[in-house]
């Protein structure tokens, strides 16, 4: 009699449209229950019972209802599923296939529904693989499934951190492999012959992919001509080539802790293009007259040439014999008249961009030491030195000279930007400093000159504090077609092309470079290259991050640093507690506010200023450096808690 009756229909449509429904995205917690963020301002309990339903980080839709005088949250409808492409942990069960996924809130198995057929026997509990979700249960399923798509690594297997890390953000594991690699130069352009100057290299002892050596002579009057001679791999990659695809697609050489994934081929990035000591290579070069003040002149000339490496350099040797330190000695003459004008150099430019542009101050680095069998051993503080500097001094000049040509004859390139503040990040930077006694205006520090001389006036001042909340309002750094400034640099435009073994946008600016001198028709850069560079750069970032996470709490959980008291600078303080840094070995480590103060109600984390109070009392800011004791290494998260010494 109900069958098929359209008021009955009618009605149930017009039930479903009145009954309340929010989107939204599952956020779990460690105690089963769950909630439905709909902003940042809103969201809807989800009980233990529903939560059994979803998955967190699902974006979802779900009905609105009312259970014991509460409104909850009933999941109805996915949306978009967190997990699709996963990474995780094989368990095997009475010959089933299980995996969990590794992230920190996804506690369940989800078990192998579809696994090739070799997987089953090649699989055991402990190893990591590959695998796409193909079953959620908002989708009318009872389980959660997944297929296998690749095995990662077997369990303990010390090179762990980085395979899971690379298969997680689907980066390459190994060099670019080409069936053919006939590594024959292309480009018989007519070259100067350069081979009789002596040009040098600085590097790190075990650098391979050489990609720059300097020459430098002294005019009469006191000035500089600096030569930068870099290697030339376009010239044995022909544009639109399978191996151009490929580089392309990396857009870098993936640089890791213990070692390096590159871009190109070793074959040519360590031995057929690098600058190689007494081996005849082709190269892009620069010639560009410095005045004796620091000053870059109009004087530049690009041109290709070829050049033979006199001598490797390590930036060590250089440094301690600069510093008259240490046995070493440049072993000729005119090897030890370089380096005092490659040091003269540097110290002009030094002088020059403390006045007119921005000279960021040295931050320590840390290196991972590894044994034989790859397990992480310690970590070492390194400091940019004296030969750091005169490279980076050198390569800064180069930057800006090529800028400037492609600028001049083409206006267009791959250009390295970063525009300073945006104008509401201004208004806010300019009242912060206010309470500071720091007069700028917002108009003024969205300029060039005036974020220049904002940034010189923070470098004299030396607060932490001050710096650490202006970078807070600052833009981040980013790659762009046409000319536009580089304000943390302080330069009107930049573009590198010096590291072109190691850089796609490097190859790029080469290519267009040696067209302006070949006067060949050029192709204008697209929109697309760009941001496939730029995304390329923020992957290799984050997965270095990741494995230096991991690698951490590795080293972390052994007896020696048990009970150990580290000094440690604040980075972050938000809500839930605060994040820090051991100065001894980088290690990031979090404290949670219970850790800080037991009584809650009385204890104030405000993310916004970096302040942390205690009953209205100021107890901890951003930048202050403090006494802590490890409590937790969490190896599943790879996280490291802290407590501090009260």
């Amino acid at each position: 009699m109900f069958q098929n009756n359209p008021l009955l229909e009618q009605l149930k449509k017009n039930l479903h449209q009145k009954t309340p429904r929010v989107e939204g995205i599952v956020k779990s917690t460690e105690r089963g229950f769950g909630f439905l963020e709909i902003d940042t301002q809103k969201s809807y309990f989800i009980p233990p019972k529903n939560m059994k339903k979803v998955m967190h980080g699902d974006k979802i839709s779900a009905v609105l209802k009312i259970e014991k005088d509460r409104e909850i949250a009933d999941p109805e409808k996915l949306i978009e599923p967190f997990l699709k492409r996963f990474v995780g942990k094989i368990e095997k069960k009475d010959n089933k296939l299980f995996i969990l996924p590794d992230y920190p809130l996804l506690k369940d198995l989800i078990i192998i529904c579809y696994p090739k057929k070799k997987y089953n026997d090649s699989f055991q509990t402990g190893d990591w693989a590959v695998a796409n979700l193909v079953q959620h249960k908002l989708n009318g399923y009872t389980i959660f499934c997944a297929e296998l798509i690749e095995k990662i690594v077997k369990k303990n297997d010390p090179l762990t951190p980085w395979w899971v890390t690379l298969s997680r953000h689907n980066l390459e594991k190994k060099e670019p492999l080409i069936e053919k690699q006939d590594f024959l130069l292309k480009d018989h352009f007519k070259r100067r012959d350069l081979t009789n100057l002596d040009f040098i290299t600085i590097d790190n002892v075990n650098t391979k992919d050489i990609d720059d050596a300097l020459f430098i002579k002294e005019s009469d009057d006191g000035d500089f001509c600096l030569i930068v001679a870099i290697a030339d791999p376009t010239s044995y990659i022909a544009s639109g080539s399978e191996l151009d695809i490929i580089a392309s697609q990396r857009g870098f050489t993936n640089y890791l802790p213990g070692f390096n994934i590159p871009m190109l081929p070793r074959e040519l990035s360590e031995n057929v293009c690098s600058l190689i000591p007494n081996k005849r290579r082709p190269v892009l070069a620069c010639s560009i007259k410095i005045k004796k003040n620091g000053d870059i002149s109009n004087i530049v000339d690009f041109f290709l040439a070829w050049i033979i490496s006199k001598e490797k350099l390590s930036y060590d040797d250089v440094s301690n014999w600069i510093e008259q330190k240490g046995s070493w000695k440049p072993s000729t003459k005119s090897i030890e008249k370089q380096i005092l004008l490659l040091y003269q150099l540097c110290l002009s430019r030094m002088k020059w961009r403390k006045l007119n542009a921005v000279l960021f101050k040295d931050s320590l680095e840390y290196r991972f030491q590894f044994s034989e069998n790859g397990t992480v051993k310690n970590v070492v503080v390194e400091k940019r030195r004296i030969a750091h500097k005169i490279i980076e001094e050198s390569m800064i000049i180069a930057n800006i000279v090529a800028a400037n040509f492609l600028s001049k004859h083409l206006g267009f390139g791959i250009y390295n930007i970063h525009s300073g503040f945006d104008v509401g990040n201004a208004e806010h930077a300019v009242s912060f400093l206010k309470s500071y006694n720091l007069k700028f205006n917002a108009k003024e520090i969205t300029t060039l000159k005036g974020f220049c001389n904002l940034r010189r006036v923070l470098n004299v001042l030396s607060n932490n504090y001050i710096n650490s909340r202006i970078r807070r309002y600052q833009s981040f750094g980013d790659f762009s077609i046409t000319p536009s400034p580089h304000f943390a640099l302080g330069f009107s435009e930049y573009a590198t092309w010096t590291s072109p073994i190691r850089k796609y946008s490097d190859m790029i600016n080469h290519r267009l470079l040696k067209s302006i001198i070949k006067n060949e028709n050029i192709i204008k850069p697209n929109e697309e290259i760009k941001f496939k560079i730029s995304e390329q750069r923020r992957r290799n970032r984050i997965a270095e991050r990741d494995i230096s996470d991991w690698l951490y709490t590795l080293l972390l959980q052994k007896k020696e640093y048990q009970n150990k008291t580290f000094s440690a600078e604040i980075t972050d303080i938000s809500r839930s507690g605060v994040r820090a840094k051991i100065i001894e070995n980088g290690a990031n480590v979090f404290i949670p506010a219970l850790f800080i103060h037991p009584v809650r109600e009385e204890l104030i984390l405000n993310q916004e200023t970096g302040k942390a109070f205690i009953n209205g009392n100021l107890h901890y800011k951003v930048s202050d450096l403090i006494q802590i004791t490890l409590f937790e290494i969490r190896s599943k998260t790879r996280s490291i808690i802290a407590k501090p010494n009260h």
